[in-house]
């Protein structure tokens, strides 16, 4: 018989010591990081040696974890590969999809019927994340990202250049820059704030006016909940085009002047493996026809903006 320790606390170190995080460790194996942490403590008493580092905010691995951590991910995958060679195919193909919280909520969900009509071989499960997940895990197989592009060892095309502007209820009555004084502001919090970051000071400066913060602005931590208080009439905000897509066809929201700002893009990313790119082919095209027709209609809204701002 082999002398080894208990599966979970193996499953629990290998996924900590990939992301190096006990949270996105208990994320992706859907128990608490009070019970990664519980169990990386079994196999450090089982082993007699601290594989982990333990800092306020992150873990970092000792000589002892680094020296385990590839041997374990090795044996993993080689258990999984020799699973997936045997397993029957499911009666219905199931493919998880990854993306933001926001972009999953807004563009994601109102597209799944769609989906099905196109794809009716595939079921598609929806994977609402804000942080990236390790397409390497086996969990998730393609993802939405939004940023720069940079994918290591992964594939990745652009799927949209999102592009930020001011949006608002109709009910509000806003026709011109003059009645930006008249509103609250909407802001979302940015995980991350760089150069390029769309803001409202930003977007004050591509205006050419000066930013002057009104009484009352409203601020919130997530872009959907700012997107709602715009629909609710609360305010005018500078949210993605992208997700108010569905906002600004139905009326529920319009765009009353520009400019615009250029955000990043939304990439589509999987394994850069023969069998990923075939078993993903039916719903990247999908995505990439979805995404062309969304590019058509924003043409159409800005060519309306821009021909009622001439005539101001």
């Amino acid at each position: 018989m082999r002398d080894l320790p208990p599966l979970s606390a193996l499953r629990a170190f290998e996924a900590a010591a990939r992301h190096l995080s006990f949270k996105k460790a208990a994320d992706e194996l859907a128990v608490t990081p009070t019970a990664i942490s519980h169990q990386v403590r079994q196999l450090e008493e089982w082993l007699g040696q601290q594989l982990f580092e333990r800092h306020v905010r992150r873990v970092a691995l000792t000589r002892e974890g680094r020296e385990l951590f590839p041997s374990l991910r090795e044996g993993f995958d080689l258990m999984m590969r020799g699973i997936d060679a045997l397993r029957a195919p499911p009666a219905q193909e199931v493919l998880t999809l990854t993306s933001t919280v926001a972009f999953t909520s807004k563009w994601l969900v109102p597209r799944v019927p769609a989906f099905r009509a196109a794809c009716p071989g595939l079921d598609l499960r929806l994977h609402a994340s804000d942080d990236a997940v390790d397409l390497r895990s086996g969990g998730v197989d393609l993802a939405i990202r939004y940023g720069r592009g940079v994918h290591a060892g992964l594939r990745s095309e652009v799927l949209f250049q999102d592009r930020f502007a001011p949006v608002c209820s109709p009910r509000l009555g806003v026709s011109g820059l003059e009645d930006l004084g008249r509103h609250p502001l909407i802001h979302f919090e940015w995980r991350r704030v760089e150069e390029a970051t769309p803001t409202w000071s930003r977007w004050f400066a591509s205006a050419e006016r000066k930013y002057q913060a009104p009484s009352g602005e409203l601020r919130f931590s997530d872009e959907s909940h700012a997107i709602q208080a715009a629909i609710a009439g609360q305010g005018i905000a500078l949210v993605s085009l992208v997700l108010v897509a569905e906002e600004l066809a139905s009326g529920a929201l319009v765009r009353p002047f520009g400019p615009e700002l250029e955000g990043f893009a939304y990439h589509l990313v999987h394994l850069d493996t023969p069998r990923h790119t075939e078993r993903l082919g039916p719903v990247r095209q999908w995505l990439l026809a979805e995404a062309k027709a969304l590019e058509a209609r924003a043409q159409g809204v800005r060519r309306t903006v821009s021909k009622r701002t001439r005539r101001r």
